[in-house]
């Protein structure tokens, strides 16, 4: 079989994960945009080597199940890659790894609780959505308008294409000068793609905190590295709540970036292939310009300054 050299030394078979992608998204999966994955990369890579599969397949089964891609779902694609290959069925050692690897990440979210990002140790967006309900409920309690009691603090860092690990970094850093600016289990979350959200109170030192946040953000991420996948400045805004406890959630809506997979680059569907430069590239040659599921990185408005958000609280995506 015709192989590839991939960045890393390792050899990848030409065309094995877009047939292997192919069918699985002509057959069983149901969102094409989050199939892939780097871990598919090494399962691929362990069929083809004939050696033992069961360490990928395990990786692979927690990658899915930490993304809440059912057990069925999973298996049958693995099944997919196996049946590209011209085999029709997996062994049964890749089958019982690729269910362990997805049990075990079942069961850290059963441990750590689904609320909380693993990468920035924030809650998610769900999880701030039920603060916000409270929220509404104090303001409906003291007849007042929301916004005259509590107020959002929005935090976008980002800069561009973003690879996994220097996402998770700039992760761990704004996560960590969130916690730092407002206290642990403060109302706050990720919102993925780099924005971040807290909720505070109208009688709070607002501005000193956003000031400290803006400063704090600026510093954990001077590492080099990290540096580049931030913006340069962090853009750092407060807007009042809307009217509606709806209104509020489609506002998070809005500032997230809920893109699959984010920063990860996956391969051209096959109507892309022209674009693609071929029906298959080693992992890592994929820009963002060529993925068939739209950029990730942020398109900069010339028109408007770096801090415009903060100029214009209520500014929309």
């Amino acid at each position: 079989m015709t192989t590839n050299i991939g960045k890393d030394g390792r050899a990848l078979p030409e065309g094995l994960r877009e047939r292997w992608r192919d069918e699985s998204v002509g057959s069983v999966w149901r969102r094409p945009s989050d199939w892939y994955h780097p871990a598919v990369d090494g399962l691929a890579v362990a069929v083809l080597a004939g050696g033992d599969a069961a360490p990928a397949a395990w990786e692979l089964g927690r990658a899915r199940g930490e993304h809440g891609v059912g057990i069925g779902e999973t298996l049958d694609d693995l099944v997919c890659l196996y049946r590209s290959t011209g085999r029709p069925t997996p062994p049964l050692d890749a089958v019982r790894a690729l269910n362990e690897g997805w049990s075990d990440a079942q069961a850290a979210l059963v441990t750590t609780g689904a609320c909380v990002d693993p990468e920035t140790g924030l809650p998610t967006q769900q999880y701030l959505a039920v603060r916000l309900a409270e929220a509404y409920l104090c303001a409906e309690q003291d007849d007042v308008d929301p916004a005259m009691l509590h107020r959002l603090v929005v935090v976008d860092v980002a800069a561009g294409h973003v690879s996994g690990l220097m996402r998770a970094a700039r992760s761990a850093a704004v996560g960590a000068a969130m916690r730092e600016a407002f206290g642990a289990g403060h109302p706050m979350a990720t919102l993925g793609g780099g924005v971040f959200v807290a909720l505070v109170r109208t009688d709070d030192d607002v501005d000193a905190r956003v000031a400290d946040l803006r400063a704090d953000v600026a510093r954990r991420c001077d590492d080099v590295e990290v540096r580049i996948c931030v913006r340069q400045p962090a853009r750092v805004w407060v807007e009042p709540l809307p009217e509606t406890h709806s209104q509020a959630v489609q506002r998070l809506s809005h500032l997230a970036r809920p893109e699959p997979w984010a920063g990860i680059p996956r391969p051209a569907d096959p109507a892309d292939d022209a674009r693609a430069l071929g029906a298959a590239l080693p992992p890592g040659l994929l820009t963002a310009d060529l993925w068939p599921y739209g950029a990730t990185g942020v398109r900069e408005d010339p028109s408007r300054g770096a801090d415009a958000p903060e100029t214009d609280p209520g500014e929309q995506d």
